[in-house]
């Protein structure tokens, strides 16, 4: 019991579902109209509700911008490894990219949440216009070509003005472009990698306390949610929760192991066999960082990685590679965007995946770590903060799932560089023994 109490997941729930029960018990819908009088007990509940919501927005832009610098930190030793870097960027942006073209196929086809509780409530109970003022895509566009010229128009703003306006969308493009530039430009022992590092463990600690106040906060927003919506959520949260888990099980049990397959001969049984000791870790930890020692030692002992790919590609993968991340963020969004009657046409939702897949890049490896990003998706099509307390109810439990798909994705790419590596310097070997043959002849 004891470790039932200090447990986050179970704190969350508990409150969110006494928000939810307290509110069909006292709440009165009269009290969304401005000119009724509210309750000085749901009056405090709304202050509470907005306090956390601009609490997550204040944590957005730095949280944002320290990431994704401090992800492309740690890939600065690739100007000098060349082949490994580049072949271990290449494997983790195709699994990336098919994570979210599994995510794809579902919305589009596959969408068992719709016919339920949709949103009532366009102004969500902020401030007027708090969610649609801070879209960066046009969720009515049909084409790609002018969702493009939308997002490039937002992208090439100067910092300043991106962090005042809360422009994520710039933010990330300054944050891509300092990060390329100092990688390219600085040896890997300057004072400003240090920095960068320290940041980001700074924000990773304030982000967990954030995080330890959700309880508080899921309530708040559950109890005036539950006010504005109509149908059952539960019910919707159930299916969506479903259709997430089975596609990142297609992913962990199809893809990854296809791959390494065909890159190493590895079987499939025998790849899950070996790496069932560091899934198991990450399922329990729900932290891709802290998996890291058993991961190094099982792709060293179990799969013959050699010492100095898996200490290049396993911690690497932890800050970028994030396959599952990248798929739940984006039905994520499409989900939420259903639940609050935002319309979004086909070529917004790709859109949505493609953002989805640059705010995993340096996630932190932390419990409940994906949400700094999620909140990134969200605002690019105008979905409400607050929808991030109807995916707590469930992200914790998928997100251990999740995290042991991730370390299973970056212990498949250091098998796949390993032999990509091993390759080369054999066909190299090969041509030498062939022109020094050819010489004593």
């Amino acid at each position: 019991m004891r470790t039932l109490f200090k447990n986050l997941t179970f704190w969350v729930v508990l409150m969110a579902l006494a928000g939810y029960g307290l509110s069909m018990m006292l709440g009165d819908k009269a009290w969304l109209s401005e000119s009724s009088a509210r309750p000085v007990f749901y009056q405090a509940i709304l202050q509470i509700k907005l306090w956390f919501i601009q609490l997550l927005r204040m944590l957005v832009a730095p949280v944002v911008f320290i990431s994704l610098v401090a992800g492309l930190a740690n890939i600065r030793s690739i100007t000098s490894l060349h082949r490994m870097g580049f072949g271990t960027l290449g494997y983790y942006l195709l699994t990336t990219a098919i994570a979210a073209g599994l995510g794809l196929l579902v919305v589009f086809y596959i969408q068992p949440w719709q016919g339920g509780a949709v949103i009532a409530d366009g102004n969500f109970g902020l401030l007027p216009d708090a969610g649609s003022s801070l879209r960066f895509i046009d969720a009515e566009s049909s084409s790609l070509s002018v969702i493009g010229m939308q997002l490039l128009e937002r992208a090439l703003v100067n910092p300043v003005t991106a962090f005042l306006e809360l422009n994520v969308l710039a933010i990330v493009a300054n944050a891509l472009l300092i990060g390329l530039l100092a990688v390219w430009l600085l040896p890997a022992q300057h004072v400003l990698f240090r920095l960068i590092e320290r940041l980001s463990y700074a924000m990773h600690w304030l982000l967990g306390w954030v995080i330890w106040l959700t309880p508080v906060g899921v309530f708040a927003i559950m109890f005036d949610l539950a006010l504005r919506i109509s149908g059952n959520i539960v019910d919707q949260l159930l299916w969506f929760a479903l259709v997430v888990f089975g596609v990142t099980l297609v992913h962990s049990l199809l893809v990854l192991p296809t791959i390494a397959w065909l890159f190493s001969g590895l079987p499939p049984w025998t790849l899950l066999r070996k790496l069932a000791a560091p899934m198991m870790v990450a399922f329990s930890t729900s932290s891709s960082t802290a998996t890291l020692p058993v991961s190094l030692k099982c792709s060293q002992d179990d799969l013959n990685v050699s010492r100095p790919v898996a200490g290049f590609v396993l911690p690497l993968g932890a800050t970028m590679n994030m396959d599952g991340t990248a798929l739940f963020e984006g039905v994520a969004a499409v989900f939420l965007a259903y639940l609050f009657g935002v319309e979004l046409s086909n070529a917004a939702i790709v859109a949505v995946f493609i953002m989805a897949m640059v705010s995993s890049i340096g996630a932190p490896g932390m419990p409940s770590g994906s949400m700094s990003g999620m909140q990134m998706v969200l605002l690019a099509v105008g979905i409400p903060l607050e929808a991030i307390a109807i995916l707590l109810l469930i992200e914790r439990p998928l997100d251990t799932f999740r995290t042991a798909v991730n370390v299973q994705g970056d212990m498949v790419g250091a098998l796949v560089v390993q032999r990509f590596i091993g390759r080369q310097r054999g066909a190299g070997m090969e041509e030498g023994s062939q022109s020094k043959a050819s010489n004593n002849a």
